[in-house]
């Protein structure tokens, strides 16, 4: 018997306390491994779910994604189109079968006594026929199976008939399998026909409406399903043909350029031309060419910046030695030779242009002109400065070979940087004066002419002269630096120079016209408000 003031040994107990259940320490580990796995799977899963929306997003906002998009869409439009009134005839060939069979079922009614039959007997072809009420009109005599007094015939008449088809019979026509597909379960069709089995003038039928509608759910089912596989075949293989003959090549392209802006100067980048007629081939043709031209254009900049450096370091040598030769022809200008006194303002003008092309070279050498320092500028006074400093004659007095003239209005003002544009006319007159001067035989008298004009928007500048003209080979790169220039000596910078400064004024310089009469420049700079 029990006694409940005895001890009893405990098998799950030890000398030292309870002792632990092997049961319990597998069912702890086997629940960490089983949190381990469930949190190694969520966090791929999570993983995996990042990644694939990250490719789903790039990819629909890509050129193939959105291709695919369009072409899918038009494919189901086309699809849509073509499954309205294909629904449309199915039900038509549905409501015929039944006008027909109901023909078929009247002329039961031909071979009885009297033309008539029991109501039985009518219960029983109408069924057969799939309808519930018939009439047929042949002649002036009436022919009619109706088992169902009590049945409810609609007043709306769906019209097989030929003779009233129009825009609004086509949209009713349309809208039919819909209308049905959407009806009650109960809803009633009244058809009415034109006989093709026997003679007669009109038909009229009554059925059910929901075996057509289940014939219908099943064509349009049918339908679906084909359209899908079209639409996602032909959206398959129009993919395909647009990505290897589009979007594969604007890809190779866009690596190109993306290659081309990290290492402009890498001849291999250049992009690979196709035998392509089309688009893609200009753009590749196109693409290569510019490529080339800029990298000719980065090693002729290359080539100036080596150049500016160059001048840069002889710049101080060469301006020690023209100021000794300064300073030599200032104490021969003191001695009394006639001789010397004949040959000291050659020697002058020869320095002054020493001077002026290292000044020139050494300024456009600089990355950038300083900004305009815009001011109001009295026209006259400046010009006739500009004039003196590229040595033209301000009188018909004066001994240098060409004389100045202006066509400027007294009081004649404008807004611009005093500075800059008595370089930009220093460069233009004095690229004339040299042109004159180096012109062999010349008998008439050399002249540069400036006339100024002010429209509603411009300040227009024409320096004309009588010169030479300008040869043909020089005028399509009139304005690049060191290659304009046809006067022995000349560094080719004073037109690149002029058409910056005006252009740093919102401004250009170009040339009107040029030949044996002469040479005309333009300098037009906008109105500052």
């Amino acid at each position: 018997m029990f006694d409940p003031g005895k001890t009893y040994p405990d098998k799950t107990t030890g000398p030292g306390g309870p002792a632990p259940r092997r049961g319990r320490l597998y069912e702890g580990f086997y629940a960490r491994r089983l949190r381990r796995t469930l949190g190694l799977l969520a966090g791929a899963s999570m993983e995996w779910g990042v990644s694939a929306l990250t490719f789903a997003r790039n990819f629909l906002f890509s050129l193939s994604g959105q291709l695919l998009i369009l072409t899918l869409v038009f494919v189901m439009i086309v699809e849509v189109m073509i499954i309205i009134p294909r629904l449309a005839a199915d039900q038509e060939d549905w409501l015929t079968d039944r006008v027909r069979s109901a023909e078929i079922a009247s002329q039961a009614v031909d071979t009885a006594r009297a033309n008539s039959v029991s109501r039985a007997t009518s219960f029983q072809l109408l069924r057969s026929a799939g309808v519930l009420y018939l009439r047929l009109q042949s002649n002036d005599r009436y022919y009619m199976l109706n088992p169902l007094p009590n049945l409810d015939i609609p007043d709306q008449v769906l019209d097989l008939r030929d003779s009233h088809k129009n825009m609004r019979h086509d949209l009713a026509y349309m809208w039919a399998p819909w209308q049905t597909l959407m009806g009650k379960p109960d809803r009633l069709i009244h058809l009415a026909a034109r006989p093709r089995l026997r003679s007669g003038q009109e038909i009229e039928i009554v059925v059910r409406a929901e075996p057509l509608k289940t014939y219908l759910k099943s064509s349009l089912l049918g339908m679906l399903r084909m359209s899908i596989s079209i639409s996602l075949a032909a959206g398959i293989l129009v993919f395909a043909a647009l990505s290897a003959f589009i979007v594969r090549p604007i890809r190779r392209l866009t690596k190109n350029i993306q290659a081309f802006k990290t290492n402009p100067e890498d001849a291999s980048a250049a992009p690979h031309r196709s035998s392509r007629r089309d688009e893609i081939g200009q753009i590749e043709q196109e693409m290569a060419s510019m490529q080339e031209q800029v990298r000719q254009a980065l090693r002729s900049r290359a080539r100036l910046a080596a150049l500016g450096q160059a001048v840069s370091k002889i710049n101080h040598d060469l301006r020690n030695m023209l100021t000794a030769a300064q300073m030599a022809s200032d104490r021969l200008a003191t001695s009394g030779d006639p001789t010397v006194a004949k040959a000291l303002p050659r020697l002058e003008r020869a320095l002054d242009r020493a001077l002026s092309l290292a000044q020139n070279v050494l300024t456009y050498g600089k990355s950038d002109e300083r900004a305009p320092h815009i001011q109001i500028v009295r026209l006259r006074e400046l010009a006739d400065a500009a004039a003196e400093d590229a040595g033209l004659g301000l009188s018909a007095q004066a001994g240098e070979s060409v004389r100045f003239s202006t066509r400027v209005p007294k009081g004649f003002f404008l807004e611009a940087d005093p500075e800059q544009l008595h370089r930009l006319l220093v460069n233009l007159m004095r690229n004339a004066r040299q042109a004159i001067e180096l012109q062999p035989n010349r008998r008439l008298r050399g002249r540069v002419t400036l006339t100024a004009i002010k429209t509603a928007q411009d300040v227009v500048l024409i320096v004309a002269d009588n010169g030479p003209g300008i040869p043909e080979k020089l005028r399509e790169k009139l304005f690049q630096p060191f290659t304009s220039s046809s006067t022995p000596g000349g560094s080719g910078l004073g037109l690149a120079i002029s058409r910056e400064l005006a252009q740093l004024h919102d401004g250009d310089v170009r040339l009107v016209q040029t030949g044996p009469e002469g040479t005309t420049f333009e300098i037009r700079l906008p109105l500052k408000g």
